[in-house]
């Protein structure tokens, strides 16, 4: 197998791994989400404990890509695709933590009646999951189009948190009892933020991998 076929092959792991990381991600993205709106505690917890196997899968790609580094000595193209991914799965991971965190403040509601139902929240979780995936997508098909898209999509994602919290601060106007969930929804409203500002990372890092330009917020 000449040198190029074998980095060839272990760059194509490193994809299936990313994929499969990205997969597990929106999925935590979208289960924590839909504990809160069911007051599902048992779905609440498996989020929280499956992000061991998301953290675990990021560690398995970085010994990869460090060894793709060390071993295949890549040209500057390949290092672009090798220092990219490791960027993305940091990403990836900080998303899965905030999906966690998400599924551990659903459990503080307890049993209350919600002073709102989610629906914005839901509608900002299934955005933000949305450009994970397309922000890991254009790093491996290398779509720019696609990757340079995710600035304006995540203007989406901003609109519905400002929407969020000033609904929350009306309700709190209405009633100063409102203000202990309306904490808790704004603070679940920003960790979705926050996912949408992480996959506009993973974005700038794919049209890096493209272009040979990293122009973060462009």
């Amino acid at each position: 197998m000449s040198v190029r076929t074998k980095y060839e092959k272990e760059l194509a792991e490193v994809f299936e791994k990313l994929n499969e990381m990205c997969l597990m991600t929106e999925e935590a993205i979208e289960k924590s989400v839909r504990a809160l709106q069911t007051r599902d505690k048992d779905l609440a917890r498996e989020v929280m404990r499956e992000d061991k196997n998301i953290d675990d899968t990021e560690r398995e790609i970085e010994h990869d890509c460090l060894r793709i580094l060390l071993m295949e000595r890549p040209v500057a193209g390949d290092f672009r695709d090798v220092s990219a991914a490791l960027k993305m799965i940091t990403d990836l991971e900080r998303i899965a933590d905030q999906a966690a965190d998400i599924s551990e403040i659903s459990l503080r509601f307890g049993d209350e009646k919600f002073i709102k139902e989610p629906e914005h929240i839901a509608e900002m979780a299934r955005l933000a999951g949305a450009m994970v995936k397309d922000g890991v997508k254009s790093y491996i098909e290398r779509d720019v189009d696609l990757a340079r898209s995710l600035n304006r999509r995540d203007d989406a994602v901003d609109l519905l948190f400002e929407r969020i919290k000033d609904d929350l601060v009306a309700l709190i106007r209405e009633d100063a009892q409102n203000a202990d969930q309306a904490i808790l929804f704004l603070l679940i409203a920003k960790y979705l933020e926050r996912i949408g500002d992480h996959a506009v990372n993973i974005g700038e890092w794919a049209e890096y991998v493209a272009t040979g330009l990293h122009n973060p917020n462009s």
